[in-house]
């Protein structure tokens, strides 16, 4: 469950003020010590900012190609339709760069749903 920066504020200011050991307060409150841990290195290293939640997700995929390969690959396949899905692979990683099959298949096929989906 994620906790907004406030309320982990909240939890340290009642840690720290509390007379009693951390490990009670945080068992009286419902959090686990692990996860103050966490939350109070942040804090010290960071201030209030550094307990903002911050994206699980890379920003960008791994195995994602740029727009204007995409756009070579579709450009390619258009002048030369009658090669393969793997013809087109090996003469587009012969020709420009390494690119798979699948990579070939999803670019031809993400405009023809574009196009389906508009229509």
């Amino acid at each position: 469950m994620r906790h907004p920066a406030s309320e982990k504020r909240v939890v340290i200011r009642i840690v720290e003020q509390s007379h009693l050991p951390a490990k009670r307060t945080l068992d009286q409150i419902g959090t686990a010590r692990r996860t103050f841990c966490r939350w109070h290195a942040r804090y010290l290293e960071g201030g209030s900012e550094a307990l903002k939640d911050r994206l699980s997700a890379p920003s960008r995929a791994q195995n994602r190609i740029a727009p204007e390969l995409h756009n070579q690959i579709i450009d390619m396949a258009l002048k030369q339709s009658e090669l393969s899905l793997r013809e087109l692979a090996v003469r587009f990683a012969d020709e420009r760069h390494f690119v798979s099959e699948a990579t070939v298949y999803r670019s031809l096929k993400e405009p023809v749903m574009n196009f389906v989906c508009e229509a």
